[in-house]
């Protein structure tokens, strides 16, 4: 399918990705990272989330990995939609410690396990999950391409991927208000309710210098994924790329 393409740094300055620095900021507005979701999507996340569960067509018997797990929705999601067990990895403990509550709120810590770790060396053995997700995370990796052989190495032979993550619009009508909307309301927002001066200034930087549709389809192929597919949400505002290991 044709869809949109921008590749790093086009018109914008790349931020710092720097591991250290980044789950520093996730640690910093962890206790208001699901409000700050619902309020900057509209409540669209949780939509966009169950979308990409469902593309994986789980039976009800796959271990899935869910990478840059946050405070565990995907994989709290995942296993009410059909995901037996599920590892959640991430290297935000303060996310991590979030989402744990989450899951024992749930009665889910028989079957979803939060791990500390790195998407670029996961702590997981080879060929070993059904299935792997990513839900708005893998921009802010400093070498994404590394990220997605690693989700290559871990799944079995015909597992699934389904990744999520923010583009932009290349709507003549919905992208320039689009642009204003994450360059100027959106720091904002997300300042005044995260109490934290970079994390929302980072967002759209790390938005604008990523390089979704097409481009990205391109780094799972290349990774050795198979049928990948960028699937433009929302006008484009947002990606849903799937694929499968062979």
């Amino acid at each position: 399918m044709s869809v949109e393409t921008r590749a790093p740094g086009t018109g914008n300055r790349e931020p710092d990705k720097t591991p250290s620095k980044i789950a520093g900021m996730f640690d910093a507005i962890a206790g208001r990272y699901d409000l700050l979701n619902t309020v900057l999507s509209g409540g669209l996340d949780r939509y966009w989330r169950r979308l990409a569960i469902a593309s994986l067509n789980l039976s009800g018997k796959e271990r899935l990995l869910d990478v840059c797990t946050g405070t565990a929705d995907v994989a709290i999601g995942a296993t009410r939609h059909g995901a037996a067990r599920v590892v959640g990895i991430d290297f935000s403990g303060a996310m991590l410690t979030h989402g744990l509550d989450k899951v024992k709120k749930g009665r889910l810590a028989a079957r979803i396990q939060l791990v500390r770790g790195d998407a670029t060396n996961l702590p997981v053995a080879d060929a070993s999950v059904h299935a792997a997700t990513i839900a708005f995370g893998i921009r802010n990796v400093m070498q994404p391409e590394a990220a997605c052989r690693e989700l290559l190495r871990v799944l079995n032979p015909g597992g699934r991927i389904a990744i999520l993550e923010f583009g932009t619009p290349s709507s003549k009508l919905f992208g320039p208000v689009y642009q204003w909307y994450s360059r100027n309301i959106l720091p904002r927002i997300g300042r005044a309710v995260s109490r934290h001066e970079a994390a929302y200034t980072y967002l759209p930087e790390s938005i604008g210098t990523f390089a979704y549709g097409e481009e990205f389809a391109k780094h799972l192929a290349t990774a050795g994924f198979s049928q990948v597919e960028a699937r433009p949400l929302m006008f484009g505002a947002v990606y849903l790329y799937t694929g499968r290991k062979t």
